[in-house]
């Protein structure tokens, strides 16, 4: 079964952290990224750009209307996210707690719909 695993993390926390931290992260997610390619799980993933480059579409009586930014103000941000396979819920949850933001952030396990 696929699962998106979405991270989410402070973008303030992010921008003041220092060029060392933000390397030592970058390889940390360089590892995790390698893992899981060769233990078969992964399937797509990417980080993102900071949410103030967002646009959020709505549809509203015919009418396309766009907003700058993410549609909700939050504490933490979408940052990234990578698309695996899974046995099961147990075994994406498991791949989701050693993505290192994890452990300053949250990470959301999301079950991917399968249409036939």
């Amino acid at each position: 079964m696929q699962y998106l695993l979405l991270i989410y993390r402070s973008e303030a926390q992010l921008s003041n952290m220092t060029p060392a931290a933000r390397q030592k992260m970058s390889e940390e997610y360089g590892t995790y990224t390698q893992s899981i390619i060769q233990s078969g799980h992964f399937k797509a993933g990417d980080g993102l750009q900071p949410s103030t480059t967002a646009t959020t579409v709505r549809v509203r009586d015919g009418k396309t209307l766009t907003t700058d930014g993410p549609f909700a103000e939050t504490r933490e941000q979408l940052g990234g996210y990578y698309l695996v396979d899974a046995k099961d819920l147990d075994a994406a949850v498991a791949l989701a707690a050693r993505i290192p933001g994890a452990r300053d952030g949250s990470i959301e396990v999301r079950p991917v719909m399968i249409y036939k």
